[in-house]
């Protein structure tokens, strides 16, 4: 019997207890300082005299023989490969890159867009595509900018077109949008099958108007906040991003106090993300007001001890920690975070396809086209394709792979090269937040 190398083990923040976690097995324990020295002592290869303590140790796969951890970790990888043929996939579809924001820190600005706009027959060649490509597959489209809900007779005419034609195909709709225009659409949206609406908020008015502006320099929060109400009380689901950095994260607390007296956290309909203001190919915001990911949440952890509310708004995941709380089992092993060309396309009104929404639209990412001809870059649709943690070598020997899975192809490529280069997450010290937020002293 070996130590796991799949086990995670570390002291739990504020806390005098420990925790130790296996993605591999599904084991997942709160260790008092006692049981996490004897824990350490067979991390080091020592004997422990304690029969009980090694039984459980040995029944709960912290302790493992090594040909049986092998064929274990075979068994789970095959399990997470045949599911994944049959997960659902998400399609996004770009209709547009102009936008009427002039956000502080877009990526997108310095992209060079075409002077095209999409059309019936691109519209059209775009669903016989996904028709053939992805038949018998579980899908929904994602529709993407950009802004993709501009104010003109011609973009709500080719909305109208595309969710009639999602409508023939039996595709549910997700639109990712700046929410200013979101009241004036909510009617055009009711047609379709909604499956969320996504709106950035970035704090209370003061604080979300110095960041996501008109071009004209207006302010947009009031007229969001309108989006959002009228988009609940027609029924449906709205998904509030946050995007955080050190300009806006201490507003937090105001936020979720704001969206409590609104009561849109009463709401079934209503959920919530904060995703982090960092480096994408190119950003304009001052690099000193971007958070590492351990920063971003050991903040987000200050703040919800002393606001306590928050989490009624939002909920850190903090890797897995969120999930085995509400759960009360751990998720299955993740072999693969990165969904591009897997789970994840993305296709634009250039007639161009990519593998994902952080590729999108970027100078030399396309893997082919969908119009006005199908063509592919097979090969490097397959390295996108094989990249796992088996086949990234950095992952090899790590233990918390099966809880990373080898982070965003993007982000990695975008700063090594290379595609199957890996993207590392702080799991264990997201861990140590998150036992210390949802469990606590518990056994």
């Amino acid at each position: 019997m070996h130590w796991s190398k799949y086990n995670i083990f570390s002291a739990i923040r504020d806390s005098g207890n420990y925790f130790i976690l296996n993605p591999l097995t599904g084991s997942a324990d709160v260790l008092s300082p006692r049981e996490a020295s004897l824990a350490g002592m067979l991390q080091k290869g020592e004997s422990v005299s304690d029969a009980d303590f090694l039984n459980e140790f040995i029944s709960k796969g912290y302790l493992i023989d090594e040909e049986q951890e092998k064929k274990l970790y075979r068994s789970k990888y095959l399990d997470f490969s045949d599911n994944r043929e049959k997960d659902e996939i998400q399609i996004f579809l770009v209709t547009n890159y102009s936008c009427n924001f002039a956000c502080s820190y877009c990526y997108q600005d310095q992209y060079v867009f075409p002077g095209k706009e999409l059309t019936r027959e691109m519209t059209d060649a775009f669903f016989s595509y996904i028709g053939r490509e992805f038949a018998g597959r579980k899908k929904y489209l994602t529709i993407f900018g950009g802004e993709p809900l501009l104010p003109s007779p011609r973009q709500k005419e080719i909305f109208t077109y595309i969710i009639e034609r999602a409508n023939l195909a039996g595709l549910e709709l997700c639109f990712v949008t700046n929410g200013y225009e979101l009241e004036e659409y909510v009617p055009l949206l009711r047609t379709g099958k909604i499956r969320e609406i996504q709106v950035t908020l970035d704090g209370t008015k003061t604080v979300h108007d110095s960041r996501r502006y008109l071009k004209g320099g207006s302010g947009t929060f009031e007229k969001i906040v309108r989006g959002v109400d009228a988009t609940l009380e027609n029924g449906l689901p709205v998904n509030l991003r946050v995007v955080a950095d050190k300009g806006n994260i201490n507003d937090l607390p105001s936020l979720a106090a704001f969206a409590i007296e609104k009561g849109w956290t009463g709401s079934n309909l209503f959920k919530t993300q904060i995703g982090r203001n960092y480096e994408l190919h190119h950003c304009q915001s001052d690099p000193e007001l971007l958070f590492s990911r351990i920063s971003l949440y050991e903040t987000i952890y200050g703040l919800v001890k002393q606001f306590p509310y928050i989490t009624e708004f939002h909920k850190p995941a903090y890797s897995v920690a969120k999930f085995l709380s509400e759960n009360g089992s751990l998720p299955d092993p993740l072999f693969d975070s990165c969904p591009a060309c897997k789970t994840e396309w993305a296709f634009d009104y250039t007639g161009n396809i990519y593998s994902c929404t952080a590729t999108v639209g970027k100078e030399g990412e396309s893997l082919g086209t969908f119009y006005p001809s199908v063509t592919k870059k097979e090969d490097i649709i397959e390295r996108w394709q094989d990249r796992d943690v088996t086949t990234i070598p950095e992952c090899h020997d790590c233990p918390v792979q099966l809880a990373c899975g080898g982070g965003c192809g993007s982000v990695a490529k975008n700063r090594t090269g290379e595609i199957g280069s890996p993207d590392c997450r702080p799991v264990k010290e997201l861990l140590e937040l998150g036992f210390a937020s949802y469990f606590d002293n518990d056994k």
